[in-house]
């Protein structure tokens, strides 16, 4: 009989000689590695407002499920705030990003349902089709066409049809085509659900994301806004219809079954929020660095993909390239990790450049000029042989 923990130390050992064993580093150096577009992370006033929050708060622990003792009017007051900020009739509050997709995924999917979902959505949509139970159909990255096919293949079946996308993708760095996709939806029938974790507060006005140009069209079912990114947070709300918002209070398993946040901290969102829609100054310069970063990097010869965003990949191929890159840069002060399957498909191993508002042009011409070292070094036939070993 085999033994688990045999097992799972075999398993590690794969992964090592595989280059895609991972360990827990706190980063150091210029941050080309979190979520926090706009800085607020590190903003004194954002600070500020946590610690006002709590010296206020009546208590510091949720306490219980929000259909419990969890429930607070500083959470419905949230709420509110922000389906005004995603001009929606309605928002809920969900613990985190992966809870949210989840919970409204599975519990809006049934059997005999059909999702059609991008290939490079984030892990917590993918999950969440696949616990639902609802037939999928898997279009290649932005293959309108591919989509457009399967949408007319099963254009008869029973059940409801969902497109999910991502709107601005977590590893591309690209941008959904939503005005394309609302198209094919009118035209087959089909609802959609997009997750704007990596547009809210950078995208669109006030940083209201890419779906409020068209969030009025019917067929937007939700949209889900993340906290834990460009607004310094945690959590993530479901926007839509009252509907929507009273069906997952009584349907979604990681809202019911989940303990609620303390009430000071829909205040942090509250501040944050605020913050991030007066960023406009900020939004233009991330938007600046993002294009000069993507044409120094073209310019070289480095491989970009088609990213639009502040999400610039740099996209290396073999896991040993990605992390000698990301050796170098870190040794040459960028805080920087390697992305490597089963993050992003085999052969697409990248440095992930995940730009912030507090990154200054000359810190751009520096990475530009690391990477291309990086890329001199790793060419050295002693650095490929020791790449070869190490996958042998």
């Amino acid at each position: 009989m085999e033994k688990v923990g045999l097992r799972m130390a075999r398993e590690l050992d794969d992964l090592r000689g595989d280059s895609q064993y991972r360990t827990l580093e706190t980063p150091r150096g210029i941050d080309l590695e979190s979520n926090d577009y706009l800085g607020l992370a590190v903003d004194p006033r954002l600070k500020q407002s946590v610690l006002d929050a709590v010296a206020t708060a009546t208590c510091v622990g949720g306490t219980g499920s929000r259909l419990l003792s969890g429930n607070a009017p500083e959470w419905e007051e949230a709420e509110s705030t922000f389906a005004e900020f995603a001009e929606t009739e309605a928002a809920l509050f969900f613990g985190s990003g992966y809870a949210a997709n989840v919970g409204l995924l599975t519990s809006i999917l049934k059997p005999g349902d059909t999702v059609f979902s991008d290939a490079a959505n984030h892990a917590s949509l993918i999950d969440g089709i696949r616990l639902s139970g609802a037939a999928k159909a898997i279009y290649p990255h932005l293959d309108l066409a591919f989509l457009e096919s399967a949408l007319r293949e099963r254009a008869s079946s029973p059940g409801a049809k969902i497109i999910v996308t991502e709107t601005v993708f977590s590893m591309e760095g690209d941008v959904a085509p939503l005005e394309d996709l609302l198209r094919l939806a009118r035209q087959y029938a089909a609802s959609m659900v997009l997750d704007e974790a990596h547009a809210v507060g950078v995208h669109g006005p006030e940083g209201r994301g890419i779906s409020v140009a068209h969030i009025r069209e019917p067929e937007i079912l939700a949209v889900v806004h993340t906290c834990g990114k460009a607004l310094a947070s945690a959590g993530a709300f479901v926007c839509g219809t009252h509907t929507l918002r009273d069906y997952l209070i009584n349907r979604a398993r990681t809202f019911i079954f989940s303990t609620a946040l303390p009430p000071y901290f829909a205040r942090q969102i509250q501040s944050a929020l605020q913050l991030a829609r007066g960023a406009g100054v900020e939004r233009a310069h991330l938007q600046e660095i993002s294009a000069l970063l993507r044409h120094e990097l073209t310019s070289r010869g480095f491989d970009c993909g088609t990213s639009s965003t502040q999400i610039v990949p740099v996209i290396l191929g073999t896991n040993e390239a990605a992390m000698h890159f990301a050796g170098e840069l870190q040794r040459s002060g960028f805080a920087v990790r390697a992305i490597r399957p089963p993050t992003i498909p085999a052969g697409r191993a990248r440095i992930r450049c995940s730009l912030t508002s507090r990154i200054i042009v000359d810190q751009i011409h520096a990475l530009v000029q690391a990477m291309g070292a990086a890329r001199e070094s790793f060419a050295r036939p002693d650095v490929q042989a020791a790449a070869n070993a190490v996958h042998a």
